[in-house]
């Protein structure tokens, strides 16, 4: 399958859902009382196709449905591209980081923490709940060796790696990613809180740490993806479409923005992200 068709396939689950105009000509994903974040959406969604009306659904029900979408989204593309990143691997929603092998210790911390309550307001809440979390399993001796033998079970060469399967058993955390709807409040800077917790507790490799939003104004993108350090980078869910709608709008402040993002790296397309995660 074509990686654009599955983009196209996407978006129309999107449009069938939670991607669309209310009554009053106002886009979901857009700020009812900004001009140019209803103009920007407008022009996104006719380039995408709208599919009709609904009622405008709490950011919470939209968010819950755009992780779920995406995460499939996600799934299917990268099986796609396997091939040049090979492996088991596993695509989840809200799954704890204390489940993967990077940050099994923070179960045993997060037990200490509940019978100590002065500490655990001292050193906060290690626990996070990714959106999307990628996975991948440990290998077993008999791939290892598919090729020729590499190692014996006996052996006393990499014993410790928990990539190998008798070492551990444990999934490997690959990626974290974050699923913003809009970006409307301070809350929305959780996602970068998570990137650094994520840094700063692991024992063992660095997942991949990205941002997947459908906010259509540019400034409340940079608030996120501008800065460097606590995320690879944010994914827009249609990023072609919205540099052609800020084209169309024209703003000077708008396509500086935009052009500062994606010229500096911080800002991809959606369709780019499940490259980056064969890296």
């Amino acid at each position: 399958m074509l990686l654009d068709k599955l983009r196209k396939e996407y978006h129309k689950e999107l449009s069938n859902t939670i991607l669309k105009v209310d009554a009053g000509g106002i886009p979901s994903n857009s700020d009812k009382y900004s001009e140019i974040s209803v103009t920007l959406a407008r022009n996104i969604i006719s380039q995408i196709g709208e599919t009709g009306n609904i009622p405008r659904q709490s950011g919470q029900t939209s968010g819950k449905v755009f992780e779920t979408i995406t995460k499939k989204y996600l799934e299917k593309a990268f099986q796609l591209l396997v091939h040049l990143r090979p492996g088991k691997w596993e695509f989840e929603l809200g799954k704890r980081i204390e489940e993967f092998e990077q940050y099994e210790h923070l179960s045993h911390l997060a037990k200490a923490l509940e019978k100590n309550k002065e500490l655990h307001a001292a050193l906060g809440d290690y626990i996070i709940n990714p959106d999307i979390v990628v996975g991948k399993r440990p290998v077993d001796d008999k791939e290892i060796n598919k090729k020729g033998t590499i190692l014996k079970k006996n052996d006393v060469s990499s014993k410790l790696t928990p990539i190998r399967l008798t070492n551990s058993k444990i999934v490997l955390l690959h990626a974290s990613i974050s699923c913003k709807w809009t970006i409307r409040s301070d809350r929305s800077q959780n996602a970068r809180t998570e990137g650094l917790n994520l840094i700063r507790n692991r024992k063992g490799k660095t997942p991949h740490i990205a941002i997947v939003t459908a906010e259509p104004y540019p400034q409340r993108i940079a608030s996120l993806a501008l800065g460097t350090g606590d995320i690879d980078c944010v994914y827009h869910f249609a990023l072609p479409e919205m540099q052609k709608a800020a084209l169309k709008l024209n703003n000077e402040a708008v396509l500086e923005t935009l052009a500062l993002m994606v010229n500096g790296k911080r800002l991809r397309d959606i369709s780019d992200l499940p490259f980056d995660l064969t890296s």
